[in-house]
């Protein structure tokens, strides 16, 4: 039997016209933000209508963060379900970069923010989270999900998270170096696709969805 994951990320936040490493701040959705959800929530309905058993989402789970958790009950709500938060599916601390533009950070700690760019494996934020750090949780977190699960059939379940994590659980799924995680892209409101067929994981979408 085959889990289909729907691995989904936060719309646009307020604020999002200036490109800002929010990590863990608490920022919520933007109104657009808010628009992109309602589309993903109506394209994930047409997406698992078309696979060969159709039998709706049966969990939500998201991080606790406020523009995963609304996005996340925006995809739940025409399935009756209440999203179950993680708190290690959160986005990554930045340290002394949270709440700063890419611009000011830039200005402010070229050198490291080459290095950040560069390998981000290697390098991380002054006071921030490493890249292992933050796999080592977000992994262990999608193997719990993945094993709650194992048992029921075939199934849709979604996770709605945020850039950072995403694209460590995409790395992971693919077998990518973590060096280069920052050339898979997570736009607001991405949706990606894994079937989990027991141990083999198979990615249908990366970064697709409704657009807008």
């Amino acid at each position: 039997m085959v889990t289909t994951l729907y691995l989904v990320r936060h719309g646009e936040t307020e604020g999002s016209e200036v490109k800002r490493y929010k990590g863990s701040i608490d920022v919520p959705l933007s109104k657009k933000g808010i628009r992109q959800m309602e589309q993903v929530a109506k394209y994930l309905n047409r997406s698992y209508k078309s696979y060969k058993t159709y039998n709706g989402l049966k969990a939500v789970y998201c991080s606790p963060l406020i523009r995963a958790l609304k996005s996340a009950e925006i995809v739940a709500k025409p399935h009756g379900l209440k999203p179950i938060e993680i708190p290690d599916l959160r986005e990554r601390s930045f340290g002394i970069w949270e709440g700063m533009s890419f611009n000011e950070i830039k200005d402010k700690y070229p050198e490291e923010f080459e290095a950040w760019v560069s390998n981000p494996l290697k390098y991380s934020p002054m006071g921030g989270e490493s890249t292992l750090e933050v796999r080592d949780r977000v992994i262990i977190a999608l193997n719990k999900i993945l094993n709650d699960h194992n048992s029921q059939g075939a199934i849709n379940i979604a996770i709605v998270a945020h850039g950072g994590v995403n694209r460590i659980i995409l790395c992971h799924i693919m077998g990518i170096p973590l060096e280069n995680i920052f050339r898979i892209e997570q736009d607001n409101a991405a949706v990606n696709i894994i079937e989990f067929w027991e141990k083999y994981p198979i990615v249908k979408l990366l970064n697709g969805g409704p657009i807008g």
